[in-house]
C-alpha cells in the first residue's frame, strides 16, 4: 500500500513557489562564490590529491555506493530515485561553514564548492540518468516522465554556473564590495531557503506525516554512508586530518535544494522523491552541525591521517 500510494503522490509546489525556490538558491549559490577566487581552482594543480579525492567522493564513489544501498534495501521506487538524486547533486552551500567550524580545511573546502559546482552542470544529469536506469523501477520512472538531458544541464548551469562565475568576477574585481555583500547575502538567503522549505513541508504535512517514519531511517542511512565515503576514502588517500574532515563535510552536505528543484521541474514533484529529498534538506544540517561540534572540540593532530 504505501508504494503505490507514495509513489503516486504529488507534493503541492506551485509555479510562483518554484521561481521563488530558483531565485533563492541561485541567490545562496551567489553568496557562497563572493568567496571564491580563481586561485582557488588553480589550487587544483598545485595540490590536486585533495580536490581529486574529494571531487572522486562526491561524483563518482557517493552515487556508485548510494545505487549498491538501494539495492540492498529496496526502497519503493520514488525513493530510491530520490537517493539516486540527492547522490548525485553537488555538496551543500552550508558545507563551508560546517567545515570551518569543524577545524576542517576551508581553503580546500571552497575549492571543492566551487569545482564540484561547475562539474554538476554535466554530472548531476549524467549520473541521475546512468544509475537510475541501471535500476528497474527507477527506470521506468524515468521512461514517464522523458528527462531532457539538455534542459536540466541548462537549468542547473542557471542555477549554479551562473551565479558561481558573477560571485568570482565581483570578488576578482571589487574585494571589498565582496566582502561586504558576502556578510549579509549568505545568512539572508539560507534563512530565506530553511524558511522555504518549512513553508513546503508544513502544507505538505499530512502526507509527510504519514511516510516520516518509513523515509526517516532511510536518510540517517543514507546520509551516514556519505558521511564515511568521505571519511574513509580521504583517510585512504594519507590526507591531513584538516583535508580529512574537509571532504567528509563536503560528501557528507548535500545540495537537496537544487535535488527539489529539478523534482518539481522533471518529476511534478514526485511525492517519494519530494519528501525524500527535503527531509534530507533538514537532516543533513543537523547532522553536519553536530559532526561540526563533535570535531570542534577534538584538537587537529599535526600528523598525516592514518
Amino acid at each position: 500500500m504505501i508504494n503505490s500510494t507514495l509513489d503516486a503522490a504529488r507534493i503541492d509546489f506551485s509555479t510562483e513557489t518554484l521561481w521563488i525556490l530558483n531565485s533563492i538558491l541561485a541567490l545562496i549559490m551567489f553568496g557562497v562564490a563572493l568567496h571564491i577566487r580563481v586561485t582557488d581552482f588553480r589550487a587544483l594543480f598545485k595540490n590536486p590529491r585533495p580536490v581529486l579525492v574529494g571531487v572522486f567522493c562526491q561524483f563518482l564513489a557517493l552515487p556508485f555506493l548510494t545505487f549498491l544501498l538501494v539495492l540492498l534495501i529496496k526502497p519503493i521506487p520514488s525513493i530510491a530515485l530520490g537517493m539516486i538524486l540527492v547522490a548525485a547533486c553537488p555538496g551543500g552551500n552550508i558545507s563551508n561553514f560546517i567545515t570551518s567550524f569543524a577545524g576542517g580545511n576551508r581553503a580546500l573546502s571552497v575549492t571543492l564548492t566551487a569545482n564540484a559546482t561547475l562539474l554538476a552542470v554535466i554530472m548531476t544529469p549524467v549520473n541521475l540518468s546512468f544509475w537510475a536506469a541501471l535500476y528497474p523501477p527507477t527506470q521506468a520512472i524515468l521512461k514517464e516522465v522523458s528527462i531532457a538531458p539538455l534542459e536540466m544541464i541548462e537549468i542547473v548551469a542557471l542555477i549554479l554556473g551562473v551565479p558561481l562565475i558573477l560571485g568570482i568576477v565581483i570578488n576578482e574585481r571589487y574585494p571589498a564590495v565582496a566582502e561586504k555583500l558576502a556578510k549579509y547575502l549568505k545568512t539572508i538567503s539560507l534563512g530565506f531557503f530553511v524558511c522555504l522549505i518549512l513553508f513546503v513541508v508544513y502544507n505538505n504535512r499530512t502526507l509527510i506525516e504519514d511516510y516520516i517514519l518509513y523515509v526517516f531511517w532511510i536518510v540517517l542511512l543514507h546520509n551516514a554512508l556519505a558521511f564515511f565515503t568521505g571519511f574513509s576514502l580521504a583517510r585512504m588517500a594519507k590526507l591531513p586530518l584538516e583535508d580529512i574532515r574537509s571532504i567528509t563535510v563536503e560528501t557528507g552536505i548535500q545540495n537537496s535544494g537544487l535535488g527539489l528543484i529539478l523534482i518539481f521541474t522533471f518529476f511534478e514533484g514526485l511525492g517519494g522523491m519530494a519528501v525524500l529529498t527535503a527531509f534530507w534538506g533538514i537532516w543533513h544540517l543537523i547532522s553536519g552541525l553536530v559532526l561540526g561540534t563533535f570535531w570542534a572540540y577534538k584538537p587537529l593532530e599535526k600528523e598525516v591521517g592514518r
